[in-house]
């Protein structure tokens, strides 16, 4: 156990119980046996000495922004489960009720979160389909990672949910000029938080988003 607790030193500060750590394991060997069918991370993330920091933890760290009140959490464009799977995998732990709703237009990667989530017993509910084309959306907290960018990411929130608490957006190295840019057009409150993963990148946690023309 203190091997895996190395493993994810990062999220110390979170005290993550140790149920989900092993479940993070059991993702990471389900999601590179995966990577091997269909193309989900770049082979270079998915190295041992790469994947849990540059993706599990990366995911995890945005636990503290997700409301956990709500019945339900939604992650727009899940790809390869990131953070859509790991966040359901701590609110599993948690014993939170909360289904995760994850959005995968493409049918083998919606076939790899569908079968994670039979093998981790997890709370959610994979959607295969264009979440551009679906319409008043209800839920709690939304997160977009590696999704688009986020003037777009705004204006989909905007239109297509009829209700939400809160927006979630991993930010990278040009995140400052996207936000000062997106905020030229769009209205809402926000909150940063420095990535614990990478030293040029924050999280966008957002609220009440309004269009100013």
């Amino acid at each position: 156990m203190e091997e895996i607790l190395k493993k994810y030193s990062l999220l110390k500060g979170l005290n993550v119980p140790r149920e989900t750590l092993i479940d993070f394991e059991l993702f990471v060997s389900i999601l590179q046996q995966g990577n091997e069918k269909i193309n989900i991370i770049s082979e270079e993330t998915a190295k041992n000495n790469v994947i849990r920091e540059r993706h599990i933890v990366d995911s995890a760290q945005i636990i503290e922004f997700i409301d956990l009140n709500s019945n339900t959490i939604t992650d727009i464009g899940s790809g390869g489960g990131m953070p859509g799977i790991i966040i359901s995998i701590m609110t599993k732990n948690m014993k939170n009720l909360a289904k995760v709703h994850l959005y995968e237009k493409s049918h083998h990667k919606s076939s790899f979160l569908r079968k994670a989530s039979r093998h981790l017993k997890l709370n959610t509910e994979v959607i295969e389909e264009n979440i551009f084309e679906a319409q008043n959306l209800e839920t709690g907290t939304i997160t977009a990672r590696a999704f688009k960018p986020l003037p777009i990411i705004l204006d989909l929130v905007y239109k297509n949910f009829s209700t939400y608490k809160n927006l979630i957006v991993f930010m990278g190295k040009n995140g400052e000029k996207v936000l000062k840019e997106a905020l030229i057009n769009w209205d809402f409150d926000f909150e940063k938080k420095k990535s614990i993963t990478s030293k040029d990148s924050f999280l966008l946690n957002i609220k009440n988003i309004k269009k100013k023309h």
